[in-house]
């Protein structure tokens, strides 16, 4: 199967069934007859920047981005600036590397709106559950780095 197919696939799954974790989307493909590794479908949320959405009672569940036709996108300002203020807890840095610490289940999105913003500095991130490693060069630009991201964490407490 190519990429866009499972693609679809996904965001059909999603669309119709609550999915909270990658194994439930693993589960998912493999009840439609799609056999992949949870590798390959932690590579594919964040390739279709799948977010987590709060159901109630503590619960998250994928959810894709709206399109531009649904109102403008997911990573408008305001909407970054509600995930940081809802999600990160703290940020702390050494040498080249930052770890932004998140609410569980929440790593992957602002990793994601980290990405989004495509600052030169940034290298590139790597998100867990509830850690985002962001990976900067040179590491002269830490500071810079950590003042952009204080600047999106400023921007929440004031939305």
């Amino acid at each position: 199967m190519k990429k866009e197919e499972r693609y679809e696939k996904i965001r059909e799954i999603i669309g119709r069934q609550v999915i909270e974790t990658q194994e439930d989307l693993t589960n998912a493909l493999r009840e439609e007859g799609i056999e992949v590794t949870q590798a390959t479908v932690s590579r594919d949320i964040k390739e279709l920047m799948l977010t987590k959405v709060p159901m109630g009672q503590g619960r998250y569940r994928y959810a894709a981005p709206a399109t531009r036709a649904e109102g403008g996108g997911f990573f408008q300002a305001s909407r970054i600036a509600r995930l940081f203020r809802d999600t990160v807890l703290s940020m702390d840095y050494s040498e080249n590397l930052i770890v932004v610490k998140t609410m569980p289940g929440a790593a992957n999105a602002v990793a994601s709106a980290i990405d989004y913003t495509k600052w030169p500095q940034v290298i590139g991130t790597i998100a867990g559950d509830d850690n985002i490693l962001i990976i900067v060069k040179p590491k002269e630009a830490v500071p810079e780095v950590l003042a952009l991201l204080d600047a999106m964490a400023k921007d929440a407490e004031n939305s």
